[in-house]
């Protein structure tokens, strides 16, 4: 039996995969973007992300959490408040998701143009075959 040799950068390819799909995950570069302008509470980003339930809304806030891009703050009100702000590297992170955004916006009438095309190609090659 011969040992299956790993590329040196195949931990590293796996940790950047594992980032890549927290981060294109529906909801967590809204939050990101959402958060940019500062620190807000569960249920202001909850109204400011239309549609998200609030099981997702959780779980995404902390996987997010989780990978550092931001903090939970506990307010030890009656209830208590939560509110979560981007740490440093979160906020790095938006600047990114900002380009990307604009890249998609510039680029919308190209992506429609070739999806439809595409599609229509699919249907002509499914009408012969």
């Amino acid at each position: 039996m011969t040992a299956v040799t790993l590329h040196p950068l195949h931990r590293d390819c796996q940790k950047v995969s594992q980032m890549l799909a927290r981060l294109g995950e529906k909801w967590s570069m809204l939050v990101v973007m959402l958060l940019r302008d500062g620190p807000r509470r569960f249920n202001d980003i909850k109204r400011n992300t239309g549609g998200i339930s609030q099981q997702m809304l959780t779980r995404t806030l902390r996987g997010l959490e989780r990978d550092g891009m931001l903090t939970r703050t506990i307010h030890p009100t009656s209830p208590p408040q939560v509110e979560y702000q981007l740490t440093e590297m979160g906020l790095s992170l938006s600047e990114p998701a900002s380009a990307f955004g604009q890249w998609v916006q510039e680029h919308l009438a190209e992506i429609d143009a070739a999806r439809d095309q595409f599609d229509q190609r699919v249907i002509s090659e499914k009408a012969v075959g």
